[in-house]
């Protein structure tokens, strides 16, 4: 059974748009979970529908940690959308993964902890799996859209989501680079990949390097003007690789081959007596397939 592509752009430090939307209207969105950063973006592009999120809200509200992530899977899950590509700047902790490339993450290590963290909890428990956090059809599109836009790319890595908002000190981004085996560092891509695959939603992950973290010896030599002029830059060319979705996934969707449009198959282990009404109520957009 095959349904409507709608993709989803959550989009991080500079950009704050997508180019060529047709019928672009930006439309507020209400949920159970709060509101989320902002208005959502909605058009089509080259025959696709589309919704644009800019995850700090316009103008840069919002802190890492003051994200509202559940008000935001859950505002694109009511839209009817299929797939979220997340896009987000990053430090990088490897030579190769310069300022200026872009890395199609693959693996988090989850550094937060003053957020939360999922829909389910008393009343209504479920666990799902997130061993391997992000939809590998979705990282191929974005990979290829990447390449054909030009851009320089690095297809797997593992993504450090720490807490912030302040940055590093040099004794852990050596022990996160070093010890970890951590190959980029952000703060905003957790607990929004996890959120994404308790809504069943296809969640990738694009990571754009604006510096190198604190480990780098020549990074105290890095003034924000070279990182900002990093980060203009890395905007456009993500919008230049937001334009190349619409044709590498097309209008008809068939059920993800990796199952995460399912993912709540078996996860909920609350007995239907015991659970929360209450609780469902603001899981109808989440997990009303399931429920």
């Amino acid at each position: 059974m095959s349904t409507k592509t709608k993709i989803a752009v959550i989009g991080g430090s500079g950009i704050y748009e997508i180019d060529g939307l047709e019928g672009a209207e930006w439309v507020t969105v209400e949920g159970p979970w709060g509101a989320p950063s902002d208005q959502i973006l909605t058009g089509s592009l080259n025959g696709v529908e589309m919704a644009f999120l800019p995850r700090h809200g316009r103008g840069h509200i919002h802190s890492p940690t003051e994200v509202p992530y559940r008000a935001n899977i859950d505002a694109l899950k009511r839209l009817g959308v299929t797939d979220v590509i997340s896009v987000s700047a990053c430090g990088s902790f490897r030579e190769e993964m310069a300022p200026g490339d872009f890395v199609v993450v693959d693996q988090f290590i989850d550094r937060t902890f003053a957020r939360e963290k999922s829909f389910f909890g008393t009343g209504c428990v479920a666990h799902v799996s997130v061993a391997h956090p992000t939809c590998p059809r979705l990282s191929d599109a974005c990979e290829t859209a990447a390449r054909d836009a030009g851009i320089n790319v690095h297809r797997g890595g593992t993504y450090l989501a720490m807490e912030g908002p302040q940055f590093s000190t040099l004794a852990e981004s050596k022990m996160y680079r070093d010890h970890w085996g951590a190959d980029v560092i952000g703060m905003t891509n957790m607990p929004e990949a996890k959120l994404a695959r308790e809504a069943e939603l296809c969640y990738a992950s694009v990571a754009m390097v604006t510096d190198y973290d604190s480990w780098h010896p020549d990074h105290g030599e890095v003034d924000v003007t070279a990182i900002i002029a990093t980060l203009t830059g890395n905007a456009e060319k993500g919008r230049a690789l937001i334009k190349g979705l619409p044709a590498l996934l097309g209008t008809d969707r068939a059920p993800c081959p990796h199952e995460c449009d399912r993912a709540l198959e078996f996860a909920i282990l609350t007995a239907p007596e015991k659970r929360d009404p209450a609780l469902l109520a603001k899981l109808d957009a989440v997990a009303g397939r399931i429920l």
